[in-house]
C-alpha cells in the first residue's frame, strides 16, 4: 500500500482515537505518531523514542489495537519504529505484543527536513553557556568532617584542573550532602581563574536527553565533538545512566579522550562506583582512576554554620536556642536545614507568631516525617518484596523459572515502574539483568493478576505499606 493509503488509514484511526481519550493526552502521545506503511498486514508508526513506545504500550496499547482492527481489519498487526541511541541511524522495530515481542532491526538514510538547531555545531563560542550557578561558591560550602576530603580535593583541582592526582573526581553520598554545591564552586573557581578554559556542568538526565536527541536528529558526530571539546566536564547524578548502554557507550569514548588530553573529569553520584548496578565495568574502573570520596551527612558544628549564613544571608533574626534546637534536631542535609528556615519564618508571619522554641519543635514535628521520608529505590522494593515472600534476594537476579520466584521478579518490576522514574530499560537492568520488554510484561501481568486475585492484590498492598512506612 503506497504512502498516502498508510496515512488515511491513520487519520481514519485518530479520528476514533480523539473521541476516546482526552484532548491535551491526544495532542500529546498521538500527534507526533507518524504512520509508514501497511503491508502483509502489518501496520508500522514511528514514533519519537522509547520512552514514548513504552508509554504507548503501558497506558494506551489496547486502544490502538482495537482501533487499527476496527478500521483496517482484525488480524491487524500494530508494528513500532523507534529511532534508538546509535551513531548509525538506527531503527528498532516493535511488534505490539509484549508476551512475545519481535523485533528487527533495519538501517535507513532518516533526512532532517526540519531544520532543528544543533546545540553542538560550535564548540568554541564566544556565549559559550558553562551551566554553572555562580552562587554555589566555596565561601559558602563550609567545610566540615564530613566533607574535607571532597572539598579539599575540589580546591586542589581549580589550580590546576586535568593535571592533578584527582582525575577525575568521583563524589558520591546521599541527597542533600552537597554534591552538587561543589560541583558549581570548582566551575565557579576555574571560570575565575581560566576564563579561557570550557566549563560545563550537566546532569547526568540532561546528557542522556541530549544523545537520545542526537541521534534522532543525526547529529551525534556533533554531539561528541561538542564534549570532547570540553576542558572541565562536570556530569551530576551519573547513577542515572545505569541500563542505558548505548549512552554509556558514548560516554565511554568521551571520558577516554578527555582523560588522555588532560581534562578535568568530575561525577557525582548517589553510590560510590563499587555500589553502582547497571553501569558497565570498564566504565566504572575509569571512574576509579583518580579519588573517589563520599560526603556524609553533616555533623552538628557543621550544620550550624549552614544555617548561621542562612540566617545571615538572608537578613533574619532567630534566636540562638531556637538555631541550636534546629541543628540538634533537623540532621540528614543541608538543603533541609534550610527549608526548616523557610518555613518557621513563613509560620511566624502567616500566624502572626513570635519565633521561639515552641514554634521551631511544632514547624520541625510536621516537617520531619516527609524530611524523614525513605526514598524509595529499586533495592528497597527489592528487600521488600523478598522479605514479604520469604526468599533470598539473589534468587530473583538467577533465571529461575521455579514460580514464586518469578512472581516475586515481575512484583519487583512492577513496583519499580510504580515508585521510581527510571524507565524499563533500566529497571530491567537492575533486576536479573532482563531487557525492557521483559518489564513491561512483568507489569501487565502483575495489573492483571490484581484484577481477578483479591488475595494476590491484598500481598501487594501490604508489600506497599511497608515500603512507605
Amino acid at each position: 500500500m503506497n504512502l498516502s493509503s498508510t496515512q488515511a488509514l491513520w487519520a481514519n484511526c485518530l479520528e476514533v482515537i480523539q473521541d476516546n481519550i482526552p484532548e491535551a493526552a491526544f495532542k500529546t502521545w498521538f500527534l507526533p505518531i507518524v504512520p509508514l506503511s501497511y503491508e502483509d498486514k502489518v501496520f508500522t508508526i514511528q514514533v519519537p523514542s522509547q520512552f514514548f513506545y513504552e508509554y504507548l504500550e503501558d497506558k494506551f496499547v489496547d486502544l490502538l489495537k482495537t482501533t487499527l482492527h476496527r478500521e483496517i481489519g482484525r488480524d491487524t498487526i500494530l508494528q513500532y519504529r523507534i529511532l534508538v541511541e546509535n551513531t548509525t541511524n538506527t531503527v528498532v522495530d516493535y511488534r505490539a505484543d509484549a508476551k512475545s515481542i519481535s523485533t528487527t532491526i533495519d538501517k535507513v538514510t532518516l533526512k532532517n527536513n526540519g531544520k532543528i538547531p544543533n546545540p553542538f555545531q560550535k564548540v568554541v563560542a564566544d556565549d559559550f553557556d558553562s551551566q554553572i550557578n555562580s552562587k554555589y561558591t566555596f565561601d559558602n560550602f563550609f567545610e566540615g568532617e564530613s566533607n574535607k576530603l571532597a572539598r579539599t580535593a575540589g580546591e586542589a583541582i581549580t589550580k590546576n584542573p586535568g593535571k592533578t592526582a584527582f582525575n577525575p573526581l568521583f563524589v558520591h553520598g546521599k541527597s542533600g550532602v552537597g554534591k552538587t554545591h561543589l560541583c558549581h564552586a570548582v566551575g565557579v573557581r576555574i571560570k575565575e581563574l581560566y576564563p579561557e578554559k570550557r566549563v560545563l556542568y550537566v546532569s547526568a538526565h540532561l546528557f542522556k536527553i541530549q544523545y537520545a536527541d542526537a541521534g534522532r536528529y543525526n547529529t551525534t558526530n556533533d554531539f561528541i565533538n561538542f564534549y570532547q571539546g570540553i576542558d572541565v566536564l562536570i556530569i551530576d547524578d551519573i547513577h542515572e545512566l545505569a541500563g542505558i548502554e548505548k549512552t554509556q557507550n558514548t560516554l565511554f569514548h568521551i571520558f577516554n579522550h578527555l582523560h588522555q588530553n588532560n581534562k578535568q573529569l568530575i561525577l557525582t553520584s548517589d553510590k560510590a562506583p563499587s555500589e553502582l548496578q547497571g553501569v558497565e565495568e570498564r566504565l566504572l574502573t575509569r571512574f576509579r582512576w583518580g579519588l573517589t570520596t563520599k560526603i556524609e551527612h553533616p555533623d552538628k558544628s557543621l550544620r550550624l554554620k549552614i544555617l548561621q549564613n542562612k540566617i545571615l544571608h538572608d537578613g533574619l533574626s532567630i534566636p540562638e536556642d531556637v538555631v541550636d534546637y534546629i541543628a540538634e534536631n533537623v540532621t540528614d542535609n543541608a538543603r533541609d536545614l534550610e527549608g526548616i528556615i523557610v518555613s518557621i519564618m513563613a509560620h511566624s508571619l502567616v500566624y502572626n507568631k513570635e519565633i521561639d522554641l515552641s514554634l521551631a519543635r511544632r514547624v520541625i514535628g510536621q516537617a520531619i516525617k516527609k524530611i524523614e521520608a525513605k526514598k524509595i529505590t529499586v533495592d528497597a522494593i527489592e528487600a521488600a518484596v523478598c522479605n514479604f515472600y520469604n526468599i533470598k534476594a539473589e534468587l530473583i537476579h538467577t533465571a529461575s523459572r521455579k514460580r514464586q520466584i518469578v512472581q516475586a521478579r515481575q512484583i519487583t518490576m512492577y513496583l519499580s515502574k510504580s515508585y521510581t522514574e527510571m524507565s524499563l530499560a533500566q529497571i530491567g537492568s537492575l533486576i536479573g539483568k532482563k531487557n525492557h520488554a521483559t518489564v513491561l510484561h512483568a507489569c501487565k501481568t502483575v495489573r492483571e493478576q490484581m484484577e481477578v486475585d483479591k488475595a494476590f492484590r491484598d500481598e501487594i498492598a501490604e508489600i506497599e505499606k511497608k515500603l512507605k512506612n
